[in-house]
């Protein structure tokens, strides 16, 4: 398989995955308002699976290193011990792709109501600190007192945040949906931020390169982490369907009636550009360490919020000082990923 043996490069490919974690929700922008949300995030999900499968079987299965897609799964069938912690190993990352779903389900309805601006930096920026920690706790790689600083600096920039929105919102004369969209917000971002991503990494090998027995290559753990997250969306979105937060119930044959070839690609691009970034933080956690290969893309926060303030116009007509509190927001966010970066150095 395709491994990356220096800091450097897992920097870069932890950058790549925060930009995609910070723009994969451009695409339900894109998409008309006649089709919702929910029938988009069907099509987010294939799209998700899509991409883990094409790279299990392309560089995750090519390459003199590692060890192959198709020979990582082949421990399923191996007796004892090894078999055992593998097939254990795969339903925690099955879980992870379960729990994300549903935390990620909840960031889409609150990017509907809120807006981007307001979603990631509160949701992404929540799960962010408490993702750090957990994932430390089960990999701890890195300086703890330079994490602790940079999820604290990160801290104050969700809370700039959620004051900007409350402002712009007071402004609208909006605050029951205001209240609402930081609620579901926060609710998110602790579920994402309780442990997926360590859920994933706990049953991946140490060592890419000489992968240990019973446990997974970063290939394997995403195409199980893919399917958690697809199968689960039978449950999770087909509840959000039938009992929605906001407006009517959406039937099931909207998604065939209503969607365009159009509409379909723009939910499966979503899916394919999150799990890019997925696979490389995955990747990228070999050199970088889970940790900080998990922080860093979460970084995501800021750059969704650049796409919500300047390309969305989403604090179009706040009131005054609303700006600055933003600004606030973008430096106190660059300066904590900058310590995290700093931390495994």
């Amino acid at each position: 398989m395709t491994v990356i043996n220096t800091y450097s490069v897992a920097v870069i490919m932890c950058v790549i995955t925060m930009l995609c974690w910070g723009s994969w929700a451009n695409t339900q922008k894109l998409a008309s308002r006649e089709w919702k949300f929910q029938l988009f995030y069907w099509d987010y999900g294939f799209g998700v699976l899509i991409w883990s499968l094409f790279l299990a079987f392309t560089f995750g299965s090519i390459g003199e290193t590692g060890r192959s897609f198709l020979n990582d799964l082949s421990q399923f069938n191996v007796q004892g011990e090894v078999g055992a912690l593998f097939r254990n190993n795969v339903l925690w990352a099955f879980i992870g792709g379960v729990v994300f779903n549903l935390s990620n389900l909840l960031l889409v309805i609150a990017i509907d109501i809120a807006g981007m601006a307001v979603a990631f930096p509160i949701g992404v920026g929540l799960a962010l600190v408490l993702g750090v920690i957990s994932t430390y706790y089960f990999r701890p790689e890195g300086d703890p007192a330079l994490m602790g600083a940079g999820v604290a600096l990160v801290l104050v920039a969700i809370i700039l945040n959620a004051i900007a929105y409350k402002k712009l919102q007071g402004g609208k004369k909006t605050g029951g949906n205001s209240t609402l969209g930081i609620i579901i917000s926060v609710v998110a971002g602790v579920l994402m931020g309780c442990g997926f991503f360590a859920l994933v990494t706990k049953g991946m090998a140490k060592d890419f390169n000489h992968p240990e027995a019973g446990l997974m290559t970063p290939y394997t753990a995403l195409v199980v982490f893919s399917l958690g997250l697809v199968l689960s969306n039978f449950i999770w979105n087909s509840i959000v369907m039938l009992k929605p937060i906001q407006g009517k119930p959406i039937p099931f044959k909207d998604y065939f009636t209503k969607g365009s070839f159009k509409l379909h690609a723009i939910g499966i691009l979503g899916g394919i550009i999150w799990n890019i970034g997925m696979s490389f933080s995955l990747v990228a956690s070999g050199q970088a360490g889970a940790a900080l290969s998990y922080g860093l893309g979460q970084g995501a926060t800021m750059v969704a919020a650049f796409w919500g303030v300047v390309i969305w116009r989403e604090f179009k007509g706040a009131p005054k000082g609303t700006y600055n509190l933003l600004a606030a927001m973008f430096f106190f966010f660059v300066a904590g990923l900058g310590l995290l970066i700093y931390s495994k150095m």
